[in-house]
């Protein structure tokens, strides 16, 4: 069976996590940095003040958190931006390094005043611009917009299904931006292909996300009563990142 390649160590590994746990387990494993969020089945929205003060004070790596009101589109409503605004100003107040945020326009541009207030408003916390991106309807364009805007990092599958599908788009966006914004591959990224992916493109960061599914603690697990939709995951398991998964896709690095 064939193994990852060794990359080189200075490649920074953002893991994407869901709980203080995860972030936790992420440090131990190696991970440079988290991007913490809530209800990852939807993508990731913004977690509890809870969690992300809770982070920001037993983690020793930089905190980044997901500004993301709600699942679906990235077209926001005035109260749905009030809101993310406000959770700005509580992830900076709650010590979090940085915030991620994705603002559309109905006709798939970079939202330019609402991102830029948000700039504004996290300042001097970095800013990621998530795969929002990745629905914008001309990359160029999106990239250009960014750049003039600030931002300090852009996460993107190319606008592929995963970054592995999107690797052509994700080096050419690595060119274009010349070292003025961080292009950051994540979607899809695994042990197995993660060495593939940074050689194709150059990026010098990695966005990922792992977890198993793991049996809960319930003992008495009543059979009639969902909590979730018809869509839902296992009612008493937990998906959970561990540090060894963490080691052994920090392995692949060197």
């Amino acid at each position: 069976m064939s193994h990852p390649a060794p990359l080189p160590a200075d490649v920074l590994l953002e893991m994407c996590v869901d709980s203080v746990e995860a972030a936790l387990a992420a440090q131990q494993g190696g991970a440079g940095r988290v991007e913490l969020c809530a209800d990852l089945l939807e993508g990731g929205i913004t977690p509890s003040i809870g969690t992300i003060s809770l982070a920001c004070e037993r983690l020793a790596i930089p905190v980044n958190v997901i500004i993301r009101p709600r699942g679906g589109d990235f077209v926001y409503s005035e109260a749905e931006f009030d809101a993310m605004r406000r959770d700005v100003a509580a992830a900076k107040g709650a010590g979090a390094s940085g915030v991620v945020i994705g603002l559309l326009t109905p006709e798939g541009d970079v939202d330019l005043p609402r991102t830029r207030a948000l700039i504004e408003a996290a300042r001097p916390l970095t800013v990621t611009f998530h795969r929002a991106f990745d629905m914008a309807r001309d990359p160029y364009a999106a990239l250009e917009a960014l750049l003039a805007l600030g931002v300090d990092r852009l996460l993107t599958s190319g606008q592929e299904e995963s970054a592995l599908a999107g690797m052509d788009l994700i080096a050419e966006l690595v060119r274009r931006a010349a070292g003025r914004l961080i292009v950051m591959p994540g979607g899809g990224v695994t042990p197995r292909n993660v060495g593939r992916i940074l050689s194709a493109t150059g990026a010098r960061e990695v966005h990922v996300h792992i977890a198993t599914l793991v049996d809960g603690p319930m003992r008495y697990r009543n059979p009639h009563c969902f909590m979730g939709g018809a869509l839902r995951p296992a009612e008493f398991g937990r998906s959970v990142t561990t540090a060894d998964d963490v080691r052994a896709l920090r392995a692949a690095f060197g």
